[in-house]
């Protein structure tokens, strides 16, 4: 089993556009590997799909983490999901909060422009497309966050320096 268990509060940290902890937006498949080992699982994204991927799993006791690399980005890492009970955002624990709470923090820090949707399952999407971040709630509490690498108005990814 791959191990991604947190050594440090700052390997649990999302920095938008740039990854989480020393998981960076850009990194080959190769050096995923080395930091975090082989995945549990490797889905390769449907024909009908807009853009073709591979999504690496990863099963943590309490948690799943997903890696996304696009086949258009080379295959470098692109997007993270994850319902880590010990993610933080702007140095914050958000996995559990109130959407208010979350959208209170997101305003703090500068990032605004908030798309709320209520989804067909019942929860909702927190997004801010700018930032890259969709975060989704069930019964009002965030249960798992999207992030990705920055895009910019031309559609052209933006990797972390």
């Amino acid at each position: 089993m791959a191990t991604i268990q947190p050594s440090s509060i700052e390997e649990n940290e999302i920095t938008l556009g740039t990854g989480m902890g020393l998981l960076r937006f850009g990194a080959t498949m190769d050096e995923v590997r080395t930091l975090v080992g082989e995945p549990e699982e490797i889905e390769e994204s449907e024909d009908e799909d807009e853009f073709e991927h591979q999504e690496w799993v990863y099963h943590e006791e309490e948690y799943l983490v997903s890696l996304y690399f696009d086949r258009e980005d080379d295959f470098r890492l692109s997007c993270i999901e994850t319902d880590n009970p010990n993610m933080r955002l702007f140095g914050e624990i958000i996995q559990g909060q109130p959407l208010e709470k979350i959208q209170a923090l997101m305003q703090r820090n500068g990032v605004a422009d908030a798309e709320v949707e209520n989804m067909d399952g019942g929860e909702t999407r927190l997004s801010y497309e700018q930032s890259m971040i969709d975060l989704y709630f069930d019964e009002g509490l965030l249960q798992f966050v999207n992030f990705g690498v920055f895009i910019n108005d031309e559609l052209e990814v933006q990797w972390p320096k």
